[in-house]
Protein backbone atom coordinates (compact mmCIF):
# COMPACT_ATOMS: atom_id res chain seq x y z
CA UNK A 1 0.00 0.00 0.00
CA UNK A 2 1.10 3.50 -1.15
CA UNK A 3 1.28 5.57 2.20
CA UNK A 4 2.44 8.88 1.48
CA UNK A 5 3.07 9.77 5.23
CA UNK A 6 5.80 7.35 6.00
CA UNK A 7 7.71 7.82 2.51
CA UNK A 8 7.50 11.80 4.05
CA UNK A 9 8.99 10.74 6.71
CA UNK A 10 11.78 9.14 5.30
CA UNK A 11 12.50 10.91 2.70
CA UNK A 12 12.46 14.51 5.66
CA UNK A 13 14.70 12.31 8.03
CA UNK A 14 17.26 11.94 5.05
CA UNK A 15 17.26 15.28 3.82
CA UNK A 16 17.47 16.48 7.74
CA UNK A 17 19.95 13.92 8.11
CA UNK A 18 22.40 14.98 5.52
CA UNK A 19 21.80 18.71 6.29
CA UNK A 20 22.77 17.46 10.41
CA UNK A 21 22.89 13.96 11.93
CA UNK A 22 20.62 11.16 12.87
CA UNK A 23 19.38 12.86 16.18
CA UNK A 24 18.43 16.14 14.53
CA UNK A 25 16.61 13.85 11.92
CA UNK A 26 14.79 12.09 14.62
CA UNK A 27 13.86 15.07 16.57
CA UNK A 28 12.49 16.95 13.32
CA UNK A 29 10.55 13.91 11.96
CA UNK A 30 9.28 12.18 15.32
CA UNK A 31 9.39 15.05 17.66
CA UNK A 32 11.11 15.51 21.03
CA UNK A 33 9.55 12.64 22.95
CA UNK A 34 8.76 10.95 19.52
CA UNK A 35 5.35 11.26 20.30
CA UNK A 36 4.31 12.21 16.22
CA UNK A 37 3.01 9.05 15.45
CA UNK A 38 -0.43 9.91 17.43
CA UNK A 39 -0.65 13.08 15.07
CA UNK A 40 -2.94 13.33 12.27
CA UNK A 41 -1.43 14.76 8.83
CA UNK A 42 -2.33 17.96 9.07
CA UNK A 43 -0.70 18.44 12.46
CA UNK A 44 2.11 16.54 11.59
CA UNK A 45 2.93 18.63 8.57
CA UNK A 46 2.93 21.52 10.98
CA UNK A 47 5.01 20.31 13.63
CA UNK A 48 6.99 18.98 11.47
CA UNK A 49 7.37 22.32 9.85
CA UNK A 50 7.73 24.56 12.97
CA UNK A 51 10.68 21.71 14.10
CA UNK A 52 12.33 22.66 11.06
CA UNK A 53 12.63 26.33 11.37
CA UNK A 54 13.18 26.37 14.95
CA UNK A 55 16.36 24.06 14.22
CA UNK A 56 17.28 25.27 11.11
CA UNK A 57 18.20 29.08 9.14
CA UNK A 58 15.25 29.92 6.49
CA UNK A 59 18.45 28.74 4.06
CA UNK A 60 19.01 25.16 5.30
CA UNK A 61 15.15 25.08 5.39
CA UNK A 62 14.56 25.81 2.20
CA UNK A 63 17.31 23.49 0.86
CA UNK A 64 16.25 20.51 3.52
CA UNK A 65 12.51 20.39 2.07
CA UNK A 66 13.79 20.90 -1.65
CA UNK A 67 15.37 17.68 -1.27
CA UNK A 68 12.28 16.47 0.22
CA UNK A 69 10.52 16.12 -3.19
CA UNK A 70 9.57 12.55 -3.62
CA UNK A 71 9.93 12.25 -7.64
CA UNK A 72 5.95 11.16 -7.68
CA UNK A 73 5.24 11.11 -11.43
CA UNK A 74 8.69 12.40 -12.59
CA UNK A 75 8.86 10.33 -15.51
CA UNK A 76 5.71 11.60 -17.19
CA UNK A 77 6.13 14.80 -16.73
CA UNK A 78 9.39 15.03 -17.84
CA UNK A 79 8.74 13.19 -21.11
CA UNK A 80 6.27 15.54 -21.45
CA UNK A 81 8.66 19.02 -20.98
CA UNK A 82 11.16 17.34 -23.32
CA UNK A 83 8.50 17.18 -25.88
CA UNK A 84 7.98 20.49 -25.47
CA UNK A 85 11.50 21.40 -26.14
CA UNK A 86 11.73 19.63 -28.76
CA UNK A 87 9.00 21.43 -30.27
CA UNK A 88 10.34 24.64 -29.82
CA UNK A 89 12.90 27.12 -30.84
CA UNK A 90 12.70 28.91 -27.83
CA UNK A 91 10.66 29.76 -24.14
CA UNK A 92 7.99 31.71 -25.40
CA UNK A 93 7.37 28.58 -28.19
CA UNK A 94 7.80 26.54 -25.71
CA UNK A 95 5.13 28.05 -22.96
CA UNK A 96 2.76 28.51 -25.83
CA UNK A 97 1.90 25.04 -26.57
CA UNK A 98 -1.48 23.83 -25.77
CA UNK A 99 0.06 21.30 -24.18
CA UNK A 100 2.25 23.41 -22.04
CA UNK A 101 -0.69 25.50 -21.42
CA UNK A 102 -2.85 22.49 -20.05
CA UNK A 103 0.46 21.87 -18.19
CA UNK A 104 0.05 24.90 -16.35
CA UNK A 105 2.84 26.86 -18.12
CA UNK A 106 2.94 30.30 -19.37
CA UNK A 107 5.26 32.78 -20.80
CA UNK A 108 5.01 36.58 -19.66
CA UNK A 109 7.24 39.49 -20.23
CA UNK A 110 10.20 37.30 -20.74
CA UNK A 111 9.50 34.55 -18.41
CA UNK A 112 8.43 31.16 -18.01
CA UNK A 113 6.01 30.35 -14.88
CA UNK A 114 4.25 27.11 -14.27
CA UNK A 115 0.79 26.95 -11.98
CA UNK A 116 -1.75 25.17 -10.09
CA UNK A 117 -4.85 25.76 -9.58
CA UNK A 118 -4.91 23.32 -6.40
CA UNK A 119 -2.15 22.41 -4.82
CA UNK A 120 -0.67 19.32 -5.85
CA UNK A 121 0.60 17.71 -2.85
CA UNK A 122 -1.07 15.00 -1.32
CA UNK A 123 -0.09 14.92 2.06
CA UNK A 124 -1.71 19.09 2.16
CA UNK A 125 -5.12 17.17 1.49
CA UNK A 126 -6.55 18.10 4.51
CA UNK A 127 -4.59 21.30 5.34
CA UNK A 128 -6.96 24.12 5.14
CA UNK A 129 -3.67 26.38 5.37
CA UNK A 130 0.09 27.25 6.62
CA UNK A 131 1.08 29.74 8.07
CA UNK A 132 4.70 29.32 5.92
CA UNK A 133 5.60 28.34 2.82
CA UNK A 134 8.03 25.66 4.26
CA UNK A 135 6.52 22.78 3.28
CA UNK A 136 6.06 23.70 -0.69
CA UNK A 137 9.67 24.31 -1.33
CA UNK A 138 9.28 20.30 -2.25
CA UNK A 139 7.45 21.22 -4.87
CA UNK A 140 10.14 23.63 -5.91
CA UNK A 141 12.78 21.25 -5.69
CA UNK A 142 10.52 18.86 -7.72
CA UNK A 143 10.38 21.47 -10.71
CA UNK A 144 13.48 22.60 -10.22
CA UNK A 145 14.98 18.64 -11.02
CA UNK A 146 12.05 18.45 -13.63
CA UNK A 147 13.20 20.99 -15.67
CA UNK A 148 16.65 20.71 -14.98
CA UNK A 149 16.52 17.12 -16.22
CA UNK A 150 14.08 18.59 -19.36
CA UNK A 151 16.40 21.77 -20.10
CA UNK A 152 19.42 20.15 -19.76
CA UNK A 153 20.59 23.22 -17.38
CA UNK A 154 21.01 24.73 -13.82
CA UNK A 155 17.44 26.06 -12.93
CA UNK A 156 16.48 28.14 -10.23
CA UNK A 157 12.76 28.12 -9.11
CA UNK A 158 11.09 30.76 -6.72
CA UNK A 159 7.93 30.14 -4.91
CA UNK A 160 5.64 33.23 -5.69
CA UNK A 161 2.22 31.96 -4.49
CA UNK A 162 0.98 29.43 -2.43
CA UNK A 163 -2.90 28.22 -2.35
CA UNK A 164 -2.21 26.47 1.43
CA UNK A 165 -0.74 30.21 2.20
CA UNK A 166 -4.16 31.90 1.35
CA UNK A 167 -3.43 32.87 -2.69
CA UNK A 168 -5.72 31.76 -5.26
CA UNK A 169 -3.12 29.79 -6.99
CA UNK A 170 0.42 28.11 -6.74
CA UNK A 171 2.53 29.98 -8.77
CA UNK A 172 6.66 29.32 -9.50
CA UNK A 173 9.15 31.64 -11.60
CA UNK A 174 11.31 29.33 -13.61
CA UNK A 175 14.51 30.62 -14.59
CA UNK A 176 16.49 28.53 -16.71
CA UNK A 177 20.15 29.25 -15.92
CA UNK A 178 21.79 28.91 -19.87
CA UNK A 179 20.23 28.75 -23.56
CA UNK A 180 18.33 25.84 -23.72
CA UNK A 181 17.96 26.00 -27.37
CA UNK A 182 21.75 26.37 -28.92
Amino acid sequence: MYDIRKIQEQVIFGAVKNASDDKMATKIVYGEHELSSSEDNTTWVKSTMNRLEINFDRSTVKQIRMNCQCGYGMDEKLALVQELVALSSNLEEFANQDKANAAGLSYTKGELYLQFPFCPCPMLADVNNLNTDTWCQCTVGYSKVLFEKAFACEVDVELLKSIKMGDDICLMKIIPRDSIWK
